[in-house]
């Protein structure tokens, strides 16, 4: 690939001063086409050898297009919230929504690569980080995002020449840093190591594209080029956008109806669950309040359906921990802005730093359950979704985030008992709906559904936790007495 990038390309001025014009006229046309149509972002990565024209590049591409619809981000080492999070987490936040362009000078790439470079990781460790940013990508062009990947390569010599250039001229000698001259000295290790990385990560999806940056008119017209090129082949696709339809009744994948098995008439006197509440909710806080808990974050998930009793359990633990600890996150249809970004993005925003918690009331388990009966995804997308989210908490419980997920159950005529009591409640009123009804008619489709989500996403770092929720105060007892083991393990 580098071989490719050091022919010594040059392109003489009067042709390059004759051939921008059309081209930035061009680029704005179809930036404005991208606008217009919503359909998908565009995610453009600038890596490559210091000195190759990467920031020149960043400016350029914001000079020849229409920079309000386009966000550009310069990623220099972590902050401390960033360190704790998953190696994605401040690249999530910065994705450009449907119908923009985002532009990163530095990526997900960056931190793999410097950290093997300097002997910091593995290469064991590397492998595995590039794995993980395949799969992301994956996840990213899946939603229909274009990623294009621009390598800007120099040969040690010319890099070399580039650097003395920019020395003997104190207008620029400011940009040869320390930092640039000690990759110069490790510049075999670290092209060895690109090399590795652009052969792993190069996928049909995202392929990276390599051009040689000693002449900045050769640099300038071909990524120009091969963004308009990339960005009219995108929106020219016919099947750029999947149809939703909904997917036939399915048996459960493991041919098991877990949720059958669950003993229903489990039950909790009102006395022992007065007694039981007291001790877990004391419990519970005392270990949020443990010294140790600091160095971690715990996420909880509640799913389960109407009327089962969510709400209540979640009440119970934040009525036992300190308010300034936790965010209770209701999850809803998505927004408009939501859905300019991939599925995942409007959970990802919310993951909880060290010493926090965040409740999910309803979570991206949605896509597997509502999304997939309703028919307001394809089978594709909700396939591809249980890969997606055991990658998603994967990386959570690798920083330290306790991952906990409870599915409530509830019988159909304990359903029908409780929808009836709101409706005839004034002060309850609000909490019946007609999709409410709806929902119950498609009890079927839904029990499928979770029996197959429960055997897809039941991992060993994030496993369910199903609860007989038939009885309120046993379903809650089960919850805090769970939480409380989970957190408890987590801090010995």
């Amino acid at each position: 690939m580098f071989e490719s990038a050091e022919l010594g390309h040059q392109i003489p001025k009067e042709i390059y001063k004759k051939e921008v014009p059309a081209l930035r006229e061009a680029l704005l046309d179809v930036q404005l086409d991208l606008a217009e149509s919503r359909k998908f972002p565009v995610i453009i990565l600038i890596a490559g050898v210091d000195g190759a024209g990467k920031g020149e590049t960043a400016n350029l591409l914001n000079e020849w297009m229409d920079p309000r619809q386009i966000s550009t981000y310069a990623f220099g080492p972590p902050t401390q919230e960033e360190a704790e999070k998953p190696h994605a987490w401040r690249f999530w936040r910065a994705l450009p929504p449907k119908g923009e362009i985002g532009i990163f000078f530095g990526s997900w790439y960056t931190g793999p690569i410097l950290g093997r470079g300097y002997g910091n990781i593995k290469k064991a460790e590397l492998d595995n980080r590039l794995e993980e940013i395949v799969r992301f990508e994956r996840m990213l062009t899946d939603e229909g995002t274009l990623i294009i990947k621009l390598w800007l390569h120099l040969s040690k010599e010319k890099q070399k020449a580039r650097f003395r250039f920019l020395q003997q001229n104190p207008k620029t000698r400011w940009r040869v840093t320390e930092t640039d001259l000690k990759h110069h000295k490790l510049y075999d290790k670290f092209r060895n190591i690109a090399g590795h990385v652009l052969r792993e990560t190069s996928t049909a999806n995202a392929p990276w594209i390599a051009i040689e940056g000693y002449d900045e008119n050769y640099r300038n017209l071909t990524i120009g080029k091969h963004i308009l090129d990339s960005i009219r082949k995108h929106l020219a696709e016919k099947n750029g956008k999947r149809k939703a339809s909904a997917p036939p009744l399915l048996k459960p994948l493991d041919e098991l109806h877990l949720l059958n098995k669950l003993d229903l008439t489990k039950s909790l006197q009102k006395a022992a669950y007065g007694k039981q509440l007291e001790k877990f909710q004391g419990k519970l806080n005392l270990l949020t309040r443990h010294p140790k808990f600091r160095n971690f974050s715990v996420a909880i998930v509640f799913e389960g359906p109407d009327a089962a009793g969510k709400g209540g359990s979640i009440r119970r633990i934040t009525q036992a921990i300190d308010a300034r600890i936790y965010n209770v996150i209701p999850i809803s249809a998505p927004t408009d802005e939501e859905r300019a970004q991939p599925y995942l993005w409007r959970f990802w925003r919310h993951i909880p730093g060290k010493g926090r918690i965040t409740i999910y009331d309803r979570s991206w388990y949605g896509r597997v359950l509502v999304e997939r009966v309703e028919g307001y995804c394809s089978e594709q997308d909700w396939m591809r979704a249980y890969a997606e989210i055991n990658d998603f908490e994967e990386q959570l419980t690798q920083h330290q985030t306790l991952v906990v997920k409870f599915w409530l159950h509830i019988s159909p005529d304990e359903q029908l008992a409780r929808f009836e009591a709101r409706q005839n409640t004034t002060f309850k009123r609000f909490k019946i709906t007609e999709e409410d009804w709806r929902n119950r008619d498609k009890s079927d489709a839904y029990q499928h559904a979770v029996c197959d989500m429960v055997d897809r996403t039941s991992t060993e770092q994030a496993p369910w936790v199903l609860v007989e929720a038939n009885d309120k105060y046993y379903a809650r007892i089960k919850v805090l007495r769970t939480l409380c083991e989970r957190i408890d393990a987590m801090l010995e």
